[in-house]
């Protein structure tokens, strides 16, 4: 298995003390991991290892790296470095991102210069750093339960991008790893932090349309194609670990539309726009209708299309699906060129946003504002720092584990029903299918050997 880029770890052990001495005469103190002195001491400084260095990893720095009690110490990615991400010009991976991390922590120290984050290629050896409080899990889907759970268990706190996992058991193993060693796991869908969406959640929280009776939740259309019927194996890129990056998928030969960003049309990896944009608008759509803690009794299709077989993309092309919830709620999920948004109809009327504004069928429910007694919802400007702040104080961030886990498992459900065309009746209390043994085997998938959840 691949090891750390600078090997021998007595070695790496001494030149890693020199170094953080060298960066506290810059201007930044020495890493301590602020959980080690405890939740009131005087150095707070939070240490962070990057998991997965791609477009999305890009993203998630902007926030982090401003902050001044968090250190960035270590990334950690399976590409030494290439273009080939969401755009042409992105040139990422552990390398470029390494980079990028001490550029940005250069240009705030009095020297100008920062040499203070290490990269790894096996993520194993990132949880082992005694002196990391936090990891940030930013890999494709079909990782995120194993190296959660892994780090749950290292004793780290944990930022992981949505879904909770590939399947409705992978969410179930995270939760039991995270509770089981006392972990802040911070769900990464970002809408929950945004005031609009809060004010949007709390106005029909507060009947502002009255009795929801149907909601539409959009998601974006594919933004790449497959390869076709007829695709052919490729060579694997140089300073590309493909083996590691399958992990605990399917051994399968490689191709270079089956990994970076468009690994999310491949099912062997991800839940496709069902999981990414629908976790963010159902997400959204279960926080107004305060069914965090539950999952719809329902779910059909309702005219999902799909790539055509022989392509290696396999991922719902539209999506399309609705669920009943308990009381005859209905969602309904489709992708549209709004690419995002949430539409709630009420017996007084409907509201709609895309996160950046509210519309409504009259200007008195967009315009709703709180009363001294209406219910108000988790306060969380940045999803990012909330995650931080948790960290520090041990409470439960915007979007916990649970709440995680209870939207994942609404976008797995909806995907196992358009793949079999046909009417689900599901047990959210027991998260078990009635009488359908079809569905339930694809509750969960196998794990390739030596990866599992223990």
């Amino acid at each position: 298995m691949s090891k750390h880029d600078t090997p021998g770890s007595n070695k790496q052990s001494r030149r890693g003390f020199l170094r953080l001495a060298a960066a506290s005469a810059i201007g930044f103190p020495m890493v301590v991991r602020a959980q080690t002195l405890g939740p009131n001491a005087p150095s707070k400084r939070i240490t962070m290892g990057i998991i997965g260095c791609g477009n999305q990893a890009e993203m998630d720095l902007k926030q982090w790296l401003p902050m001044e009690d968090v250190q960035i110490v270590a990334a950690c990615d399976v590409n030494k470095g290439s273009y080939g991400y969401k755009t042409e010009k992105q040139f990422l991976g552990r390398e470029p991102v390494r980079d990028l991390i001490n550029k940005a922590y250069a240009q705030r120290s009095a020297s100008g210069a920062f040499k203070g984050c290490d990269t790894y290629v096996d993520f194993r050896e990132v949880l082992a750093r005694k002196d990391i409080d936090t990891v940030a899990v930013i890999t494709p889907d079909h990782w995120h339960a194993i190296m959660t759970i892994r780090a749950a268990e290292a004793g780290k706190d944990i930022y992981c991008q949505k879904p909770l996992g590939l399947t409705v058991r992978d969410g179930q193993e995270i939760i039991k790893a995270v509770r089981k060693h006392s972990r802040v796991l911070q769900t990464g869908s970002q809408w929950r932090s945004t005031p609009t969406v809060r004010n949007f959640c709390e106005a029909v929280r507060n009947g502002a349309v009255g009795k929801p009776g149907k909601v539409v939740t959009y998601v974006a259309k594919n933004n790449f194609e497959g390869p076709g019927p007829g695709w052919q194996p490729m060579p694997v890129p140089e300073g590309f670990d493909y083996d590691l990056w399958l992990g605990p998928a399917p051994k399968a030969p490689y191709h270079k539309d089956r990994c970076l960003y468009r690994f999310r049309f491949v099912s062997d990896y991800s839940g496709g726009q069902t999981t990414n944009f629908g976790h963010h608008a159902i997400g959204v759509a279960m926080w107004a209708l305060g069914l965090d803690e539950t999952g719809p009794e329902e779910i059909w299709n309702k005219g999902a299309e799909w790539p055509r077989p022989g392509d290696l993309f396999d991922t719902a092309t539209k999506v399309h699906f609705g669920c009943r919830f308990a009381g005859g709620l209905e969602l309904e999920c489709v992708t549209d060129p709004k690419s995002f948004g949430v539409r709630v109809e009420g017996d007084k009327g409907w509201i709609e946003t895309n996160g950046r504004k509210i519309e409504a069928s009259s200007p008195g429910i967009a315009k709703w504002a709180p009363a001294p007694d209406s219910v108000r919802l988790y306060d969380s400007p940045n999803h990012y720092r909330n995650f931080i702040d948790c960290v520090k104080s041990r409470k439960n961030p915007c979007e916990p584990v649970e709440t995680g886990h209870r939207v994942s498992s609404a976008c797995h459900l909806g995907n196992i029903a358009m793949k079999l065309d046909r009417k689900l009746r599901w047990d959210p209390k027991a998260e078990q299918f009635a009488g359908d043994d079809e569905a339930s085997k694809m509750l969960q998938k196998p794990h390739r050997a030596p990866w599992g959840y223990v």
